[in-house]
């Protein structure tokens, strides 16, 4: 009877001991869950999804000269589908002509006018020309005519061989006179016809620039490859019905896919990690047994506004090592970028993290029986952890959550044996690093 007494004694011990290592005696709940500090190697990686895009391709380009005929933008009516693999030469989209049609055929009717003022001018030149030279045999012929009644004169009286002399000098004078005039005239026509021929060449070079614009209406593939779509300043494919700007009237491209790259976005609080060089770990949502590797090649400096999104982001490219004949353009990725790596570091889950005042980072840490609210200084983080530089040890249990009852109990602060309190690093324990308990946004 004394055994079995002593015997269930010592069972409530332990029960009541239980209770007490959960629930603690200043506050918390059987319910709170509790993950204990880790130590080892910890990677700071930033996971983020991406679009797979060629890293070079040919751009297949609608009429690149509209700007000068004050067309700002056309529409596809019609366009190849997408991923159809082309020969150089074949068909690729037709684009809207109306607009253009009016100016082209405007242009026709300057150039029927220009060619008939040319034909005008000429037959004018030539009429005028040949009056001329009529002028001139009759000119001549009155030369001849007076030198035939002077020679007759000579036996008249010298009253009338004088008025023969006279006769012959202003027939002279005016054969002379012609002749110049005949020169001049000839000069004049000459210029005359420069000037229509000038501007009927302007007119006609004019007109057969349009007429090659014309036929640039009909986009054809510069050469073999498979069919991408381009895609707007909305990031949405132009399409049939899509309209495109004269400053960029790419309508599709030709992608060489044997060097393939993911087009990603991180967001502001993460791309101070990123660096050209850095290895990649990337995936495929279409291959999900499929691991591929790359290197970051470029990230952009000035961030931007994504569609649908309130955060700011700066686009990175990920180039992917070797050739894989699966991979296709827009293909979604996903990207783990390693920004950095921590040996033998002792780190915890993010949602154990939380701040005061923007200032002091702390803990909810079970102490014995108790639980406190204690200070840490964090260093790096990544999408799940961070790393503990001070204020806990290795084993150390924390709470995923705010133990009820403890939201006002006062912060330990970090003991003075542990010397000054370590400062922080700038760019590693920014509050923004705190909150940040989810996965980075991503695009």
């Amino acid at each position: 009877m004394k055994r079995n007494l002593l015997i269930g004694a010592g069972a409530l011990v332990v029960l009541l001991i239980g209770y007490f290592v959960v629930k603690g005696s200043k506050g918390g709940d059987a319910s709170d869950i509790i993950s204990a500090v880790k130590k080892g190697k910890f990677k700071v990686e930033i996971e983020t999804t991406g679009e797979l895009e060629a890293k070079n391709s040919v751009k297949i380009l609608g009429p690149q000269s509209l700007r000068a005929f004050q067309i700002w933008q056309i529409t596809i009516q019609n366009i190849v589908d997408e991923g159809t693999v082309v020969k150089k030469g074949d068909w690729i989209a037709t684009l809207d002509r109306s607009e253009f049609q009016n100016k082209f055929t405007a242009k026709q009717i300057e150039l029927d006018k220009a060619s008939s003022k040319f034909n005008q001018t000429q037959l004018d030149t030539t009429l005028q020309m040949r009056q001329s030279r009529d002028e001139l045999i009759n000119l001549k012929y009155g030369v001849e005519e007076k030198e035939i009644i002077l020679e007759q004169s000579k036996f008249e009286p010298p009253a009338t061989i004088k008025q023969a002399e006279i006769n012959m000098d202003k027939a002279k004078r005016a054969y002379e006179q012609a002749i110049e005039n005949y020169k001049i005239k000839n000069k004049q026509s000459i210029e005359k016809m420069r000037e229509v021929a000038g501007d009927l060449r302007k007119v006609q070079g004019e007109f057969d620039g349009m007429t090659k614009v014309l036929e640039s209406f009909n986009v054809v593939a510069p050469e073999d490859g498979m069919v991408i779509y381009e895609k707007g300043w909305d990031g949405k494919p132009i399409k049939a019905g899509s309209q495109i700007q004269m400053w960029e009237p790419t309508v599709a491209t030709l992608p060489d896919l044997t060097t393939m790259q993911s087009k990603t976005y991180v967001n502001e609080v993460d791309v101070r990690k990123v660096k050209m060089g850095q290895p990649v770990e990337v995936g495929l949502d279409a291959y999900p047994d499929k691991k591929l590797t790359g290197i970051v090649t470029k990230v952009a400096n000035v961030g931007e506004q994504r569609p649908n999104s309130d955060a700011k982001v700066f686009e990175v490219s990920v180039e992917l090592k070797g050739t894989d004949p699966t991979l296709r353009p827009s293909m979604t990725t996903s990207n783990k970028i390693m920004a950095n790596m921590v040996d033998d570091a002792i780190y915890v889950p993010l949602e154990t993290l939380h701040s005061q005042f923007d200032s002091i980072t702390y803990v909810f840490k079970k102490n014995g029986l108790a639980t406190i609210k204690q200070e840490v200084i964090i260093g790096e983080t990544n999408a799940n952890d961070a790393v503990i530089v001070g204020g806990l040890a290795l084993d150390d249990l924390v709470f995923l959550s705010v133990p009820a009852g403890l939201e006002d109990q006062k912060i330990e602060l970090l003991s003075e044996m542990n010397g000054k309190r370590k400062k922080k690093e700038p760019e590693e324990t920014k509050t923004a690093d705190l909150k940040v308990v989810a996965k980075p946004v991503s695009n």
